[in-house]
């Protein structure tokens, strides 16, 4: 006999929400939810989407019945089961895993040839990449990249998600860390193999056969301690043993016999996500099953749109793109979630109407999840005490950074101080969102993106506080600062002057030089400045000359035009800004 269930104890959800989310529309604390998923063997964080059965779980812990809203936006993607016939061996997927600064980038530079540590601020990988090598033996292998950081965790669960084989880097001077720790966690949860890879093992101290013993008190024995888990020493730096990684990577794969069937549909998972003003939304994805095509009607999260341009990690335009290759796509009218599934359509019709689904549920879900202030709420803040609540936007490059920055955030919240994001998005801090700041009393918080002209000129109107950063836990230490009263940093960047590009000369033995106007401020050849192109930081460093006419100046004012030249620097182009700074000391007050 069915029991018909109250009305009021029925909640509507879609299906992939996070844990803040069902929090919020069951009016119980987030910390339950939590609690409720560990009872389940769950560890997760509070912007992690849980799925169908858990949602399902917890909110029957709760007394509540869920009813998923989007399910025939979901069965729109019943995947019928490839024949074998159809298959074919695709290449493995394999993601570097490990503490941050134990060597992961400079092993991937080391296969790769090149070297993508340098672009990084303070030498720490800030984004997920995802990379094609060719080893000696015209094999191909893709590699993705994570960030090391502890703000990471959701992008190093998404790593495991899409990957064949995991390679956990371990420093053999140091031992194994918490991340180290976490990376074997979801690399087991998502039931890849693992490999080791002892690396810095040309320092002095290493002592790989330590870190071993380690991993063994931990139930890991790798082949040479007498377990199945593959093992290497190397030295990113030198390339030894490098070699005899991509071996055990490639036999690893012979035992998994991965396949795919190439002439189907393309279907796969978006790793990254950002715009670019003059292309657009650009999204890295990763083929998983079929082959991607310039002209495909994509839909990835609730966005959608007609692929217009691919490229491989290196800038080259492709057609195509087959199974467990990395692309970069031009054409969705939007930044898709990093995590979020990509899958060709037959009918660009098809793929609008799903993606606008998906869009209007979201928008249902966000209003449902808004609480006002009521009664209740008063109540219970003055029965807290002092409560406070620190609202932020994040504004930032890419969509993987941004989820990172916003959960670490919010994990800062404490009892007497709440952190709320409010919004967070990709692209240019705009007008927009001070307007927003000022209208829900807000700080906007920048991660590698400025304010545009007239976003910052209205800040200063109306004193909205926006932070800038470059590295992700100078952001977290700043807000925790704040929120402990010592608001101010030991050294702020005060902006003297912004100078538009209008036109550049290239001269042999010299590089490029700037013909620039000063908008506003003053310019000083001792300022440290940065090259901003479509609101987004793409160089920072020193000028290596200021001129008016044909004479070297030590400064330039408002509405002169001047020359200049960057040090090391010649990817200059008409229309970029050159923002000037001067950091300033400032002695931190404690209130």
């Amino acid at each position: 006999m069915k029991v018909k269930r109250k009305t009021e104890n029925t909640i509507k959800i879609a299906e992939f929400a996070t844990a803040t989310e069902l929090a919020s529309m069951m009016d119980v604390d987030i910390n339950e939810i939590i609690k409720s998923c560990m009872t389940l063997g769950l560890m997760i964080s509070m912007n992690q989407r849980l799925d169908k059965e858990t949602i399902q779980i917890v909110t029957e812990d709760f007394g509540y019945v869920a009813e998923f809203v989007d399910a025939d936006v979901q069965e729109a993607f019943n995947d019928d089961e490839d024949l074998d016939e159809h298959l074919e061996e695709r290449s493995p997927i394999v993601t570097i895993m490990g503490h941050v600064d134990h060597g992961k980038t400079s092993l991937m530079d080391y296969i790769r040839k090149t070297n993508v540590i340098a672009g990084e601020s303070g030498g720490i990988t800030q984004h997920i990449g995802a990379y094609e090598v060719t080893t000696e033996d015209n094999k191909k292998i893709t590699f993705l990249d994570t960030p090391g950081h502890e703000a990471f965790t959701a992008m190093r669960a998404r790593g495991a998600k899409v990957t064949d084989i995991v390679v956990i880097v371990i420093a053999s001077d140091d031992k194994v860390m918490p991340q180290t720790n976490e990376a074997i966690s979801h690399a087991k949860a998502a039931g890849v193999p693992i490999i080791f890879a002892f690396n810095k093992i040309d320092i002095d101290t290493a002592d790989p056969e330590k870190i071993k013993g380690q991993l063994a008190e931990m139930n890991m024995l790798v082949e040479d301690w007498g377990g199945k888990y593959q093992s290497q020493d190397l030295s990113a730096k030198t390339g030894k043993g490098v070699k005899e990684l991509l071996e055990k990577i490639l036999l690893e794969s012979e035992m998994l016999e991965l396949k795919a069937n190439k002439q189907r549909n393309a279907k796969g998972t978006v790793i990254e996500a950002s715009l670019d003003k003059g292309k657009g939304y650009i999204s890295t994805v990763l083929v998983q099953k079929g082959t991607l095509k310039i002209g495909d009607y994509t839909l990835a999260g609730s966005y959608s749109g007609k692929i217009k341009a691919m490229m491989n990690e290196r800038g080259e335009s492709v057609t195509k793109a087959g199974p467990s290759t990395p692309i970069l796509v031009l054409g969705l009218d939007g930044a898709p979630t990093a995590g979020d599934e990509f899958n060709v359509l037959d009918s660009e019709q098809e793929a609008k109407k799903i993606a606008s689904k998906r869009m209007q549920l979201q928008r249902e879900q966000s209003t449902r999840t808004q609480k006002h202030i009521t009664l209740d709420e008063i109540g219970r803040r003055i029965a807290v005490g002092e409560f406070q609540e620190l609202n932020i936007i994040v504004k930032g490059d890419v969509d993987g950074s941004i989820e990172a920055l916003s959960d670490s955030m919010e994990r800062l919240s404490t009892e007497e101080i709440k952190i709320n994001i409010i919004q967070k998005a990709v692209g240019q801090i705009s007008e927009s969102d001070v307007m927003l700041a000022k209208a829900s009393d807000a700080i906007i918080v920048g991660f590698q993106v400025r304010p545009s002209m007239k976003a910052r000129k209205l800040a200063e109107k109306e004193q909205i506080d926006i932070r800038l950063y470059s590295v992700i836990y100078k952001a977290i230490d700043e807000v925790k600062l704040a929120m402990q009263g010592l608001l101010s940093p030991d050294i702020e960047e005060k902006v003297v002057a912004n100078v538009e590009i209008r036109e550049t000369f290239k001269i042999s033995k010299i590089g490029t030089i700037a013909g620039c106007m000063v908008l506003d401020g003053k310019i000083n050849r001792k300022n440290k400045i940065r090259l901003i192109r479509d609101g987004v930081v793409t160089y920072s460093g020193n000028l290596s000359s200021l001129k008016r006419f044909k004479e070297d100046v030590s400064e330039v004012r408002q509405g002169f035009e001047c020359g200049m030249s960057i040090e090391n620097f010649n990817d200059i182009k008409v229309g970029d800004i050159i923002e000037a700074f001067d950091e300033v000391e400032i002695e931190r007050k404690i209130s």
